[in-house]
């Protein structure tokens, strides 16, 4: 293909595509560009295809660190594995392309997303769904549609097209949206407690966006002169062998089965029965064909299921486990389930189970955010872990799955708008959703088990969040949509779309979809539909703990919080950090100093040594002022007056003459270790104090006629030395 450039004006954003220079070996490439950012998508597939009934596709979203300018941290100096934000970047691009492959279609596909410049007002996850369509539209890959991705935002009652890192950080919603030009295929994003009218509007303004950018594909690929789709081997029974296995499939036997209840119950029957029925079909044929053609007969085998079950949802409203498309399976919350996390919760609906447990932490828990679009200090954190003894399974215990990153970020997203800001609770808070068990929505289990957890460890959250999940059975004589799936419909029907929530809003939300895309009307009712069974959910979860405990787990760090002067950080600190350390060390705690505000807050287990600490701190770096009255312990013991330490490291002079009673020698009436309270009479140029002593809660009357008697000190190469080597003071 020879180079060729082709420029747009869209939303306020200028959009560039070039094909033809970079990466000309891929089966396909596409230079894109908005903006300042840059990103470069390539697409190759391999020439065979896989045995399996999938397709193998696989996205990979490398950041670049270049991009934005910087040099990665760390020793090496280099981009490592593969970060969170990539991870996510690249399910956002997996996604809308997935159901636009053909049906058979087996062999490998790797599409690569490479960010080479990054500018913050035009991310590149959008833009590498635009790539990718390019790359595979303009490569052999049999890839059946025109996809592109907007992302929108919400400000002064209008959705905003492609909005900046500003406007973003204002708006209601944060929205990315990818489909075709006749449907919309992926949705994801959060918001702050918006109307589900508020996300329709968005959809609807990003799908006649999403349509426009379709159209300027087009008008590429009309200039093209694009290469033949390569051609693929779909194998399949022949009729007679389709007749046999068909007569072989009792429905009577298929559907007892399919309606059992219980969810191992149900996988175990039909397990069993499809073994009975595929060694059938196998039995009379040659041992050359059994192993392919029983493949073959499995895949028929499943299709015949999944028929019969969305016939039954489409023609008499009956679900696998007896409910109806609007039904939501038993739920029982729990909290206080572990007896030394700071706060706990069990939520269980159906066969579906999530431990939520929090932590509390201080300032240095926070998670550092290093990334080329940000870096910075993250606070609030949501965990989520599948292990596969969830559903049964035997697996190697490895690192996270990409799956269970994109479940923990909808999570936290959903979850983060009802956190308290730091302000009003200074703890960084983590909290974990471990899956006990998964029959579908495991990912929404997270977000109630993480409301009741919260508010167990007293967290100061105003509301619960709670989360659904919906699925449609999309057929050509009607169509239902599902509340709170399980994991049979998720398998066999056509859409998962979660929706998270507070009783006043929508907090977040994705999509994922089997179809060729589906209609604003049915998004209309799944929002409308997942309102109700939110608002019941939310319901059950007020009738286990409806309001944050008084106090945090007495396991959990007490964190006390002081606003001190700018100008008295250097003297908590200390020369070489020696003040901050002492303190840190003998009062047990960790101390956080925020240089441009002055904040100091103090974190310790220990609740006496912290509130001890804080105490301290304050003393420290509060202003004196002359007139108050300190109480205060004499360090040092003169003839002509006695030292006297009002705060930490705040040494004032108190002399004989400020004492009353006539003292003339403060040794005899004093001693080192002795409290005396005593009020500051003046404060010296040089900061020194001169003190004057409260009697019976009045100042003592001065007999002193001049100024304080501090005898001037000699040189050190004057005075005597004392026996033990030292510098005798005089």
């Amino acid at each position: 293909m020879d180079y060729r450039t082709w420029d747009r004006e869209l939303f306020g954003k200028h959009f560039r595509v070039e094909l033809g220079r970079m990466a000309k070996q891929s089966a396909g490439s596409a230079y894109v560009q908005m903006g300042d950012t840059v990103v470069l998508v390539v697409a190759n597939v391999s020439t065979e295809g896989k045995v399996g009934d999938f397709l193998p596709l696989t996205v990979e979203f490398q950041e670049k660190f270049y991009a934005a300018g910087k040099i990665p941290g760390g020793f090496l100096k280099r981009e490592g594995r593969t970060g969170e934000t990539s991870i996510l970047s690249s399910r956002l691009m997996d996604r809308p392309i997935r159901p636009l492959f053909p049906d058979g279609f087996f062999n490998e596909v790797q599409i690569i997303a490479n960010v080479f410049s990054l500018d913050n007002d035009s991310p590149p996850d959008v833009l590498g769904i635009l790539g990718e369509s390019i790359a595979l539209n303009t490569s052999v890959i049999p890839f059946q549609g025109i996809v592109a991705g907007v992302r929108v935002g919400y400000l002064q009652n209008a959705p905003v097209l492609f909005p900046t890192e500003e406007q973003l950080a204002d708006s209601l919603i944060d929205l990315v949206v990818a489909g075709t030009k006749d449907a919309i295929l992926m949705v994801e994003g959060e918001a702050k407690e918006v109307d589900e009218s508020i996300l329709l509007e968005a959809l609807q303004a990003a799908h006649e966006a999403i349509g426009r950018l379709c159209d300027f594909q087009a008008d590429i690929f009309a200039e093209l002169d694009l290469p033949e789709k390569m051609s693929f081997a779909v194998s399949s029974l022949s009729e007679e062998e389709a007749s046999r296995l068909i007569d072989l499939i009792d429905p009577a036997a298929l559907e007892e089965r399919l309606f059992l209840f219980g969810k191992k119950e149900r996988e175990n029957a039909l397990a069993e029965y499809k073994k009975e029925v595929l060694q059938a079909f196998a039995e009379p044929l040659p041992e050359e064909e059994r192993e392919s053609k029983t493949r073959l007969a499995e895949a028929f085998y499943e299709e015949r299921l999944r028929k019969m079950m969305r016939r039954f949802v489409i023609e008499k409203r009956r679900r696998v486990d007896g409910r109806t498309p609007e039904g939501i399976r038993p739920i029982r919350c729990e909290t206080g389930i572990l007896p030394r996390a700071h706060g706990s919760a069990l939520f269980t609906r159906g066969e579906t189970q999530s431990l939520g447990i929090v932590t509390l932490g201080g300032p240095d828990d926070s998670q550092m955010i290093d990334t080329i679009y940000q870096q910075g200090d993250k606070t609030f954190m949501l965990h989520y872990n599948f292990p596969a003894f969830s559903v049964g399974e035997i697996k190697p215990l490895r690192g996270l799955s990409r799956r269970e990153v994109g479940h923990g970020h909808l999570a936290e997203r959903s979850v983060k708008h009802i956190i308290p800001p730091l302000d009003d609770f200074p703890y960084t808070v983590r909290v974990v959703s471990e899956i006990l068990e998964s029959n579908g929505s495991s990912s929404m289990a997270s977000i109630c088990s993480a409301s009741l957890a919260l508010m167990h460890a007293g967290v100061p959250v105003k509301k619960h969040v709670a989360g659904v999940a919906m699925g449609m059975v999309f057929e050509e004589d009607g169509v239902e949509v599902l509340s709170d799936i399980n994991g049979m419909e998720d398998h066999l029907g056509d859409m998962d779309f979660k929706v998270a929530g507070t009783k006043d809003g929508v907090t977040g939300f994705q999509m994922d979809i089997k179809v060729g895309g589906i209609s604003q009307e049915i998004m209309k009712q799944a929002l409308n539909q997942a309102k109700v069974a939110r608002l019941h959910i939310l319901n059950l979860m007020s009738a286990e703990i409806s309001a944050p405990k008084p106090e945090i787990s007495p396991y959990a760090p007490m964190i006390l919080s002081i606003d001190i002067p700018t100008e008295s950080i250097g003297e908590l600190i200390g020369p070489g950090g020696k003040t901050i350390k002492r303190l840190t060390k003998d009062f047990e705690v960790d101390i956080d100093v925020d240089d441009l505000t002055g904040k100091v807050s103090i974190c310790g287990i220990d609740r006496d040594k912290t509130n001890l600490a804080y105490q301290y701190v304050k003393n420290m770096t509060t202003p004196l002022v002359i007139g108050e009255k300190y109480d205060g312990i004499i360090t040092r013991v003169e003839k002509y007056g006695v030292f006297v330490e009002i705060a930490p490291g705040k040494v004032g002079l108190l002399h004989t003459s400020n004492m009353g009673e006539n003292v003339r020698d403060a040794t005899t009436v004093m001693k080192i270790g002795d409290a005396v309270q005593v009020v500051i009479g003046k404060i010296e140029p040089t900061g020194k104090l001169d003190l004057k002593r409260i009697i019976d809660g009045k100042v003592a009357a001065s007999t002193r006629t001049g100024p304080p008697h501090r005898p001037a000190r000699k040189p050190p190469y004057q005075r005597r030395r004392s026996s033990g080597g030292g510098i005798d003071a005089e």
